[in-house]
């Protein structure tokens, strides 16, 4: 537990309409915020708020410059009071525009290098912060292989990973990425999270046994290079957020790194998507940006409305599943 100078403990009691568990939640004053203390109880009933960042990649000349613009980033998080930031996949390439001594970009066999780096870094905010920071992705080395893992930074200084599970022919060919091989439900205090990179969201199997795992909220960070790509992990969001009536949060990479191959153009917005049903916005988009510009987005995610919708909903399209017919998790 976090030592706190002053505590305000309010406690909450509450029924789920749709697993009859009473439940505790506990929280105190820290810095004129509400923070979330700890949770006794089987039920996750509760609203948190989520950030996405459209992050900017240009070129920069140390990982100081790089670490800057991510606290930006997590500082102007903090100041809307969210409990959880997505980054994009693939924005660590950015440290690969730091040249070497003859004035050359590095190539993804040296992104590796800055792992422990990466790691320091993002650990130390996440407990500076007091915030859940999906680091979006960073490509690890594991023996000989290269992996895209997504990473989530806990406020209490764990680190869990989720290694990319399908692999772009881009990724095979050009950088000779290798495949993750499970999928991971991750508890936090604020509900079960799953983490699926990019292309692994346009493949509905995945999610599906991530839902079946117990995942509420799918955070997807995303690189796509143009309309195609964006718009192929854009609508497949969607569909994932209706066939599983979960919440998706996905962003992408905007800008550019002209030295660096394979990253000189992108294109990403960031965006929470909802299930479409009456609780939730017509078009099923909570919030989302501009189109290829620097910024970030936040809102708030209600997870009893998905409790609601998943059991008395316009359509119950989890609940509806016909098991009976084709496979499930």
């Amino acid at each position: 537990m976090r030592k706190i100078d002053c505590v305000h403990l309010i406690v909450y009691f509450f029924t789920l309409c749709t697993e009859k568990v009473r439940t505790c939640s506990f929280y105190y004053l820290s810095n004129n915020r509400i923070r979330y203390l700890y949770h006794l109880g089987s039920g996750d009933c509760m609203q948190l708020r989520v950030s996405a960042v459209q992050y900017h990649l240009h070129t920069i000349t140390s990982f100081e410059e790089f670490a800057n613009q991510v606290e930006h980033y997590i500082k102007t998080a903090e100041e809307f009071g969210s409990d959880f930031i997505l980054y994009p996949e693939f924005f660590t390439t950015q440290l690969m525009s730091i040249s070497n001594n003859k004035g050359e970009a590095l190539t993804i066999q040296e992104l590796p290098n800055f792992t422990e780096q990466y790691r320091t870094l993002f650990i130390k905010l996440a407990k500076q912060y007091e915030m859940h920071i999906i680091g979006g992705t960073h490509v690890i080395r594991k023996g000989d292989r290269l992996f895209n893992v997504a990473h989530m930074f806990y406020p209490d200084g764990r680190v869990v990973e989720q290694a990319k599970i399908h692999i772009t022919p881009t990724e095979v060919n050009e950088w000779n990425m290798s495949a993750g091989d499970t999928v991971e439900i991750f508890e936090t205090e604020k509900g079960k999270i799953a983490m699926l990179t990019c292309y692994d969201i346009e493949f509905p199997e995945i999610v599906r046994m991530a839902k079946a795992k117990g995942a509420d909220i799918i955070f997807c960070p995303s690189c796509t290079d143009d309309r195609h790509g964006f718009h192929r992990v854009r609508y497949t969001s969607h569909a994932r957020a209706i066939e599983n009536q979960v919440y998706v949060v996905t962003t992408g990479t905007v800008g550019s790194l002209p030295t660096v191959d394979f990253m000189r153009a992108n294109f990403g917005q960031a965006v929470v998507i909802t299930p479409n049903d009456i609780p939730f916005p017509p078009k099923g988009i909570m919030v989302e940006g501009e189109i290829n510009q620097d910024m970030i987005v936040t809102a708030d995610l209600n997870l009893e409305l998905l409790y609601k919708v998943r059991e008395k909903g316009s359509v119950t399209t989890w609940r509806d599943r016909r098991t009976d017919l084709y496979p499930d998790w």
